[in-house]
């Protein structure tokens, strides 16, 4: 088992920058993709951005590249979603997920483990 904790969302203004971080515990997570995904109220929850077991590969969903980067420190076994140029429409609950993969895609499907999500509000 896996277990993610996500911190670091909150509010800020539209051009602005937040730091989201997804602590793991349980499981060693050197092994495995993890990625972000996120829901906006009365939305679908959809993919933002994944990076794979080393850390030397993301891909990001087109609505963040270029404004989103993912990177993970194995040491403090914790990813994290660097966000600038924050947008009123970046607005949602922000989810980090482990895959049992050492790569993984865009579909929710292949990811095993979820944290309980954090609010990330921009204002325009």
């Amino acid at each position: 088992q896996v277990q993610l904790v996500e911190s670091g969302g909150g509010l800020v203004q539209a051009g602005g920058s937040l730091r989201l971080s997804c602590a793991a515990s349980g499981r060693t997570f050197y092994n495995y993709a993890m990625g972000w995904f996120r829901q906006a109220p009365g939305k679908e929850r959809e993919f933002v951005g994944t990076i794979n077991w080393s850390g030397g590969s993301t891909y990001y969903a087109d609505s963040v590249k270029g404004r989103f980067t993912i990177s993970r420190d194995y040491a403090k076994n914790t990813m994290y979603l660097q966000m600038n140029s924050l947008k009123p429409e970046d607005t949602a609950v922000y989810y980090c997920a482990c895959s049992r993969h050492g790569g993984a895609g865009t579909s929710e499907t292949m990811y095993s483990y979820w944290g309980q999500g954090t609010q990330v509000t921009v204002s325009s």
